[in-house]
């Protein structure tokens, strides 16, 4: 987007403001589909105010959802009904995981919040045999077809936004209220890395300036 002349990234910024959507709720759907129908455990790094971590709950027998803003895990608790199986833990990853095994690991945009190789070593680690780790990250600019998707993606999340919020201003979901940070990869350099750590690993860029990752263990 920094291509842009600065007075339509302005108006841009104006016209979000005013009609907010989650980008990372938009790709929860297609989290799901990477999963069996039915799966025992699963670990949600970065669970934010817990809509995925809900989502897991209805085909998980356990969801351990982790977060390392204890003001966004108690947000989260009082949006999941008591009886869902989800626990919430305030801990930083990776050193602060829990020490088990998963049948999924799901994280979706935090990795870049992490240190890189060890956040996958150690999802790497707590994966069951026969597990699934599902990634939906977000890299740096770094090439022309980064570039390109992202161009793409500008007339795409105007679209969307009018969409989600049937045309009309809206206030920020809680899920937006979590802190950001810049990435810092580009999406050559995640992929060279991941495939070290996690061999076979399957990545792709996607559209609103995210890639996906998907690993499965055995």
């Amino acid at each position: 987007m920094t291509l842009l002349p600065p007075r339509l990234l302005r108006a841009l910024d104006r016209f979000h403001a005013a009609r907010p959507w989650d980008h990372n709720a938009h790709f929860h759907p297609w989290v799901l589909r990477q999963l069996p129908p039915r799966v025992g455990s699963v670990l949600d790094v970065g669970c934010g105010s817990g809509d995925l971590a809900r989502l897991l709950a209805a085909r998980a027998g356990r969801v351990d959802a982790v977060d390392a803003d204890p003001a966004i895990t108690a947000r989260a608790r009082e949006l999941t009904p008591p009886a869902a199986p989800v626990t919430y833990l305030v801990a930083e990853a990776p050193t602060g995981l829990p020490e088990r095994s998963y049948d999924a690991i799901t994280c979706v945009a935090v990795l870049h919040h992490l240190p890189f190789t060890e956040a996958l070593v150690a999802f790497r680690d707590r994966l069951a045999p026969r597990g699934t780790l599902v990634v939906v990250g977000v890299s740096r600019d770094g090439t022309p077809v980064d570039r390109l998707l992202g161009i793409a993606s500008i007339p795409l999340n105007v679209v969307m936004a009018l969409l989600k919020n049937r045309g009309r201003r809206a206030s920020r979901p809680a899920s937006m209220t979590a802190r950001t940070r810049q990435p810092d990869m580009t999406f050559p350099e995640i992929v060279r890395e991941a495939r070290t750590v996690l061999p076979g690993a399957r990545l792709r860029r996607r559209l609103f300036w995210r890639y996906t990752l998907v690993w499965r263990n055995g």
